[in-house]
């Protein structure tokens, strides 16, 4: 069964004007493990450029790099895998573009949704949002611990809880059944992303 690191770190510029590259460099340094690109203002050419670079970075430092919505973009990049929502490709037809071996997850917002995402061979569940989060243009209402909670037993691959998400409440969404946690604005928003990395990273069990 797939091992993800308790940090799932999103590189996203979001309204940083940083470039997605320095953001990805700037993360591993700190010490993350698991990198995905989500760049959803970025033409799919800049997507493929930004992930083709980040690749050869995350392999040298031994991270997993999973590309956001484009099945396409992560096969030509290299990526180890491809992260879908509700609204994209379902799980069946991002295998069929991936190949077997490399890694889907799917997000999911309740718990329908997880058992559709579990009966779909998802290899990781994120659920979320478990906190009010401004990275996200038209976010849902959070959902709170609780969600995490129900949505553990359910669930035989990791689970990732995503959702206004910091270094404070990380430890306490890993304790109510969360494999990882999944950041965004908390990282990529703080004037040094490296040390924003290992601030988490000291607050997370091993």
């Amino acid at each position: 069964m797939l091992h993800l690191p308790r940090l799932y770190a999103i590189v996203d510029p979001l309204d940083t004007g940083r470039s997605p590259v320095a953001l990805a460099e700037a993360l591993l340094a700190g010490g993350a493990r698991c990198l995905q690109l989500r760049w959803k203002p970025a033409a799919p050419r800049e997507v493929l450029e930004a992930a083709r670079a980040i690749h050869p970075l995350a392999r040298a430092a031994g991270a997993l790099f999973i590309v956001n919505d484009r099945p396409d973009v992560a096969l030509l990049a290299g990526a180890d895998g491809v992260h879908v929502g509700q609204d994209d490709l379902p799980p069946a037809a991002v295998r069929r573009v991936l190949g077997q071996g490399r890694i889907v997850g799917v997000s999911t917002h309740d718990l329908d949704q997880v058992r559709a995402a579990v009966a779909a061979g998802a290899d990781y569940v994120a659920v979320g949002p478990v906190y009010a989060t401004i990275s996200k243009v038209g976010a849902l209402a959070p959902r709170g611990l609780d969600l995490v909670r129900a949505a553990r037993p359910l669930v035989p691959c990791p689970l990732v809880a995503i959702g206004g998400i910091d270094a404070r409440t990380a430890p306490d969404v890993i304790a109510a059944g969360a494999d990882a946690v999944a950041m965004i604005g908390a990282l990529v928003r703080t004037p040094d992303p490296a040390a924003a990395v290992r601030g988490v990273l000291a607050r997370l069990p091993t």
